[in-house]
């Protein structure tokens, strides 16, 4: 048997890859036999497919197996084979190669339809498929009447008990008997479809049959679909896997295919659906009689490869769906806005999903359109207060089941299902007012506080954008906000806004998008460690140790500066009776004022007065180490507090090393150690925290920094100029520089300069006597400052940049008589002026200048803020007299947070589940092109410009019908006048006025 299968393998790899690529492939395929293949080992398996490597991905199989000749396969199976079970299983190959949106398979198949004209014959396979399966239903559906018969008695028994109860007892009676006899027809009608079709084909397989077997009982009341209409399941698959990531090549395709006969797939997949649902029978309202566990899959895979038909968007696609005359359309909104009984009752996550497709269907039916062609259609086919129900009623389905904890397994939401029911209902709001108004929470007694609430919810966690398309159209998206934007903290959102930088074109979207790793990093991280319950509440809290932090650090300054040195006075410790009484009443007294003053005064009070209370009670050196141990454990939380709110160490060793906020902070717990374990001098650096806690002194500090390279050249240059006046001073004026000293004398009053002197000489003479000491030029207390060069320049240096006329200040006065006086007033005058009054003060000006240009930035930018959009960057003025005031714009049209979270949704989203418009944008943050971000554009003034336009044409229009009026009018007076004239032709030549026209000569008869 091996060795046939083997055989058959070759004759089919022969037959499709030739000789020549069935070698290479066999000896590819020869190592690993027995790894299995892509497809199920059920199905075969394939010595081709065991090429792949534990390291390879799908794709990298997928196009593999693409240019052996797969889809070529795949193609010619479905086209040319007769057995179901093979065509079967084409199509889970076709499924397989196209898992996940592969452009190249999907191009593959294309190429090989279109340009190789094969697509005919291959589209009216799947026709014809839709086709039977059509006819299948309407020959097998079945209603159960009992239900119907139950639906209708509840409708009646507000108008007659009496009757209600009879016509129980009737209903049952009949249902049992028709239960009986549909078991014995659908028993009966299996085994002869089944022997039937094993004596047409013996290796036929029914679809399905490989799953568990059930019991008798249940397959008699719920039996199985035919195969005819279970394979369109799969099919369906493969056709919306075709148009995956909005391939708008086979979109089109699939509706119109250029050949002689063409298969409209798109508009045929709508009537399956119309008819699966049962609207031929005229049962709209009915869908549970139709709808079960048992096909409910059928009708989600169909009600998603239709939007995957008009998702991208393929208007054309959209246009064909909304127009097309069958029931479509009132099938999807009936799924919508009907319950489906008695498949809700047993599983309500299917029909919640049903109802989920069934509105992101119509989204995408109207998605990306500018007119409102297909909404009204929508809209004319509903009552829009229905969406508003279904919303409400999804809403508090949602808290049932959040009690109901049997549920196993990410199911979707009611609420979210009312979410995509709402965005639904947002969007078709735009055309009708009715809905637009019954979106609107209401205020007021008496109202229905359900709906409020649910409208209000829906209300906050939905945001809108707009983008700019590449032929520079504007679009509006309406998007659910995901639940990891919640985890955003106010404190980041304040970073962000105040200190995002605007570009050369004046628009912030460049650096924005930039922190935007960073910020969904934040909020990856918020969202772990609110699991953490403690580290939630220490991050929750850090502005409020940092405070604290600080004021410590002012009390343990305060205390050391006005009772250090410790120990020294006697009474330390000790106070009058008054003062002692004095300190424990403030203390009672601000105990008691605490819940009466304000907050921040009422603490700030009563801390002063403990702490004094404590430094008299138990001793100033226990008191100091008490309030530097709380500064110390306080720093430490603030530290948890901000790894918890950064997520400093989860980033990595070279984030932790770059992040100097964090070094800063831990430099700053550091000197706390250091003051309390070395000496409480090393408190006095805590004060310098102010500079970072204000933004005033952080301008300071900028003032000199940002243009440090300026102030460091001009230094340099003071330096030579001192380095040269140095050397000129040393040259010619070195008797000059005599400066006054006041000698260091001991606790005695005996000069240690001597005392040290005459400790090393070996001499008897006293100090006074000692040789070194005579200085008869020299009076006492002046020395000589610029013997050496060296010295010269310190003088100089020190001196004369800190007196306020120069080094002048500090030389011997000459006399007007010396030969050198006009060279030294020179000397003078020039260092007064080129150092003392230039160098110095262009070294001021500029920080000066740096500090206003600081603050004028700091006034541009909060004017800024106030007065343009951070995202398209329009002013104030531009929304002067407009429909939309400037706040509703920054509000609801360019919220800058609301652009925030289309990226998370877009970073959290699966890429086959994206819309026309995020996949469009997922493509430009790719490659990190910002064109979609509108500037210095907006839809409400596009629309106002646009209401004006159609005012002027409209005025034009009014124009050209009086024109057209009036000559028409003017036609029919011609027209009335030349009948006159004919008239009086006429007239005249019937009075004989008029000779007979010449034409009537030759028509005289001749005797």
């Amino acid at each position: 048997m091996l060795f046939q299968g083997n055989e058959l393998r070759k004759i089919l790899l022969t037959r499709y890859f030739g000789n020549h690529k069935l070698h290479s492939m066999l000896e590819a395929g020869s190592g690993n036999s027995s790894s299995g293949g892509f497809v199920k080992p059920s199905s075969g398996g394939s010595a081709l497919l065991d090429s792949d490597k534990s390291g390879s991905s799908m794709v990298e199989i997928q196009c593999l197996l693409d240019k052996v000749g797969a889809t070529e396969l795949v193609i010619d199976l479905i086209v040319n084979t007769k057995n179901d079970r093979v065509f079967e299983e084409s199509i889970l190959l076709g499924i397989a190669l196209l898992k996940g949106g592969n452009t190249q398979i999907q191009n593959s198949f294309y190429n090989q339809l279109y340009k190789q004209k094969n697509s005919e014959k291959f589209f009216k396979v799947f026709y014809d498929r839709m086709r039977l399966a059509q006819q299948e239903i309407r020959s097998t559906v079945s209603v159960n009447m009992f239900d119907f018969s139950c639906r209708k008695r509840e409708d009646e028994s507000s108008f007659c008990s009496t009757r209600f109860r009879k016509g129980k007892d009737s209903s049952l009676y009949m249902r049992e008997d028709m239960r009986g006899q549909l078991k014995e027809a659908s028993s009966a009608t299996s085994k002869a479809i089944s022997s039937y079709r094993n004596e047409s084909d013996p290796d036929l397989d029914f679809l399905g049959q490989s799953c568990e077997a059930v019991g008798a009982d249940e397959l008699e009341e719920e039996p199985e679909m035919s195969w005819p209409i279970a394979i369109m399941k799969p099919v369906l698959r493969y056709l919306q896997l075709l148009c995956e990531n909005h391939n708008s090549d086979l979109q089109n395709f699939l509706r119109h295919q250029h050949n002689k006969t063409n298969y409209n797939l798109v508009c045929e997949t709508l009537q399956f659906l119309d008819c699966i649902c049962g609207s031929t029978t005229g049962g709209l309202g009915l869908l549970g009689l139709y709808i079960n566990e048992n096909n409910v899959d059928l009708v989600r895979q169909t009600l998603e490869t239709i939007t995957e038909y008009c998702q991208g968007p393929c208007h054309e696609n959209q246009t064909s769906i909304a127009k097309h005359e069958s029931n479509g359309i009132d099938i999807i909104i009936a799924l919508i806005v009907n319950s489906i009984n008695p498949l809700g009752e047993n599983r309500l996550d299917l029909v919640l999903d049903l109802k989920n497709n069934a509105s992101k269907l119509l989204l995408a039916i109207m998605e990306s359109r500018h007119d409102s062609e297909n909404a009204e259609k929508i809209l004319y086919k509903m009552r829009p207060t229905e969406l508003v129900d279904v919303m409400k009623e999804a809403y508090t389905q949602d808290f049932e089941a959040e009690e109901d904890m049997d549920s196993v397994g990410e199911q979707i939401k009611p609420r979210d299902v009312g979410h995509n029911i709402y965005i639904l209902a947002h969007q078709l709001a735009r055309h009708n007012k009715i809905l637009q108004q019954s979106l609107r929470p209401s205020f007021g007694p008496g109202l229905d506080n359900d709906k409020d609430e649910a409208l209000q919810y829906y209300a906050k966690h939905t945001a809108q954008i707009e983008i700019v398309r590449h032929d520079r159209s504007m679009e509006q998206i309406v998007f659910p906000v995901p639940n990891i934007c919640e985890y955003l903290t106010e404190e980041s959102k304040n970073r962000v806004f105040t200190t995002t930088e605007r570009d050369d074109q004046g628009s912030k979207v460049n650096d924005f998008f930039q922190q935007f790793d960073n910020l969904y990093n934040e909020m990856r991280w918020q969202k772990k460690i609110r699991k953490n319950k403690a580290l939630f509440w220490f991050s929750r809290h850090i502005s409020l140790w940092w405070s604290i932090s600080f004021y410590l650090a002012c009390v343990l300054n305060l205390t050391v500066g006005a009772f250090y040195p410790f120990g020294d006075d006697g009474d330390e410790g000790t106070l009058s009776p008054f003062w002692n009484i004095s300190l424990w009443v403030a203390l009672g007294v601000s105990t008691a004022l605490l819940p009466v003053l304000p907050k921040q005064w009422g603490i700030v009070s009563f801390l002063v007065s403990l702490i004094l209370r404590a430094i008299y009670t138990i001793g100033l050196t226990p008191a100091l180490l008490l309030l530097g141990s709380i500064n110390l454990f306080n720093k430490l939380l603030f530290l948890v507090s901000f790894v918890g709110n950064q997520g400093t160490f989860a980033r990595g060793y070279k984030a932790v090393v770059m992040d100097l906020l964090f070094i800063y902070h831990l430099g700053y717990a550091l000197i706390c150690v250091l003051g309390l374990f070395v000496h409480e001098f090393f408190y006095s650096f805590l004060l310098f925290d102010l500079v970072c806690r204000e933004e005033t002194l952080l301008n300071v500090i900028k003032s000199v920094t940002r243009n440090g390279r300026s102030i460091i050249l001009t230094a340099i240059l003071a330096l030579f100029l001192v380095y040269f006046f140095s050397i000129i001073g040393f040259i010619f004026f070195k008797n000059d520089f005599r400066m006054e000293v006041d000698p260091l004398l001991a606790s005695g009053g005996v000069d240690l300069l001597c005392d040290a002197e005459a400790a090393d000489s070996s001499s008897e003479n006293s100090c006074p006597a000692s040789p070194s000491k005579s200085l008869p030029d020299e009076d006492d207390g002046v020395e000589r400052v610029c013997d050496t060069l060296r010295m010269c320049i310190i003088t100089v240096l020190n001196q004369g940049l800190r007196n306020g006329g120069g080094v002048g200040d500090i030389l011997r006065r000459p006399s007007k008589e010396e030969p050198l006086f006009a060279a030294r007033v020179i000397y003078d005058l020039l260092f007064f002026f080129i150092v003392i009054i230039i160098v110095l003060n262009l070294i001021f000006g500029v920080i000066i200048d740096t500090f206003a240009d600081l603050r004028s930035e700091k006034q541009g930018k909060e004017e800024v803020l106030k007065t343009s959009c951070f995202i398209c960057g329009l002013e104030r003025d531009k929304f002067d007299n407009k429909t939309v005031s400037f706040e509703e714009h920054i509000k609801s049209e360019h919220n800058m947070w609301h652009y925030l979270y289309f990226l998370v949704l877009v970073r959290v989203k699966d890429p086959t589940e994206y819309t026309g418009p995020e996949s469009y944008v997922a493509q430009m943050i790719a490659k990190k092109n910002l064109d979609w971000f509108p500037r210095m554009r907006a839809m409400s003034l596009v629309s106002n410009e646009g209401d004006n336009e159609q005012n002027e044409i409209r005025s034009l229009q009014e124009k050209l019908d009086n024109t057209v009026t009036l000559v028409s009018q003017l036609s029919s007076q011609l027209y009335e006048l030349k009948e006159q004239m004919t008239e009086q032709r006429k007239n005249k030549q019937r009075l004989g006025f008029l000779g007979p026209p010449q034409l009537n000569h030759h028509h005289i008869p001749t005797h």
